[in-house]
């Protein structure tokens, strides 16, 4: 009996190029030693999910908790813990935290680096998450947030309003400016047909070109003096600004917008291989591509409304995570956000102290520690390839 009339068997074509390409001639398939380790990346068993949420968490809060401690004013995490504990409604003596601050330590940590940080880590947080969102629906490892043309819209409704002498306004300009390139990237991608992924970066990169074209056309006609400086510095990403009300606004963002998007993970595996796999699974691909990029085109305004463009953490920061734990989007969107969020705190971090008393655009650090980063991996997929 042939070996295709066999029965109870099915034989692939790459297990038959196997018996006949081995080296005894016999028919016989090589045993694999069970103690050799596997070459590709992808064939690595991932650790826990839950594992590095709990290492990357316990990492966060100690940071934000040492960061906020760094600076001229000479303070010690213990002192920052006491501080937030007092504003918290609790008494730091009775829970064995014994510290002494004065008035202006405590208007240091509270009012100046605390909200900062904490603008900093939901940044982060919202901006990873949202790069792995748009790289699996698009099936475009090099997608980032501002695909849409998020980024170029927000800076246009910024520079508009910044230079009108109307700063009060910027957040709520520049997340106009994202809704607005938003409705228009995705108005035109419907225009063309059916929302593919495709027609979607086609899309987002036209708008794209023309809300940065708009805006440089802004600026050369009306800034004047110092307008140029504080235009430049919102385009290349700044949380000097930062105060307890863009916690507010980044904080409701990544709760309302954040959170459903977080609970997508499954939805996204269906996206893996395409669309025609995901509608035999009963997706609806065209209202859950609709919405996902609705919730990750709000959730990318928002933040870039309070930071300005801070680029590379929606592109690496995933990538960086699959490294750890494989490409299961259950444990990759949530993971992405606190590794985000983890990144952007020491960015921040370095951005206000590392020429201390000068401080630098926060989207500089980001470029310069994303791009070698990025390079690493890289090369890593290539060797592992």
């Amino acid at each position: 009996m042939s070996l295709r009339e066999h029965p109870g068997h099915k034989i692939t074509t790459t297990a038959l190029a196997t018996v006949a390409g081995s080296a005894s001639g016999r028919g016989r398939l090589p045993r694999r030693s069970p103690n050799r380790r596997p070459r590709n990346l992808a064939d690595q068993r991932p650790m826990s999910g839950v594992l590095w949420g709990a290492v990357l968490l316990m990492a966060l809060v100690g940071s934000v908790l040492v960061a906020v401690s760094i600076g001229p004013a000479n303070l010690s995490p213990l002192q920052v813990l006491g501080s937030v504990l007092r504003h918290l409604g609790l008494q730091p003596e009775h829970l064995g935290v014994a510290v002494e601050l004065t008035a202006i330590q405590d208007g240091i940590v509270w009012e100046l680096r605390l909200p900062r940080l904490l603008t900093a880590a939901l940044v982060g947080a919202g901006l990873a998450v949202s790069g792995a969102v748009m790289q699996a629906l698009t099936r475009n490892p090099l997608a980032d947030p501002y695909l849409l043309g998020l980024s170029s819209g927000a800076s246009l409704g910024a520079v508009a309003v910044l230079l009108l002498g109307a700063a009060v306004l910027l957040p709520v300009a520049a997340f106009a400016g994202a809704m607005a390139a938003m409705a228009l990237t995705l108005g035109l991608a419907s225009a063309l047909g059916v929302i593919t992924p495709t027609r979607t970066v086609l899309a987002g990169l036209a708008v794209s070109a023309l809300a940065s074209a708009l805006a440089s056309f802004i600026i050369f006609f009306s800034a004047q003096g110092d307008s140029y400086r504080e235009v430049l510095s919102w385009m290349m990403g700044s949380l000097s600004a930062a105060t307890w009300s863009s916690v507010a606004i980044t904080g409701v963002a990544f709760a309302v917008a954040g959170t459903p998007v977080l609970l997508a993970g499954r939805i996204l595996d269906g996206f893996a291989f395409g669309d025609t796999a995901a509608a035999a699974l009963g997706l609806n691909v065209t209202a859950i591509r609709w919405l996902l990029l609705g919730g990750t085109a709000l959730l990318t305004g928002a933040m870039v409304s309070v930071s300005g463009s801070i680029g590379f953490v929606g592109l690496i920061l995933p990538h960086a995570v699959r490294l750890l734990t494989g490409a299961r989007h259950r444990a990759l969107l949530p993971l992405s956000a606190l590794a985000g969020a983890l990144f952007m705190v020491w960015a921040d971090t370095l951005a206000r102290t590392l020429f201390d008393p000068r401080e630098i655009p926060v989207g500089i650090i980001t470029a310069l520690l994303g791009a070698p980063v990025f390079i690493i991996m890289l090369w890593r997929w290539r060797n592992a390839s």
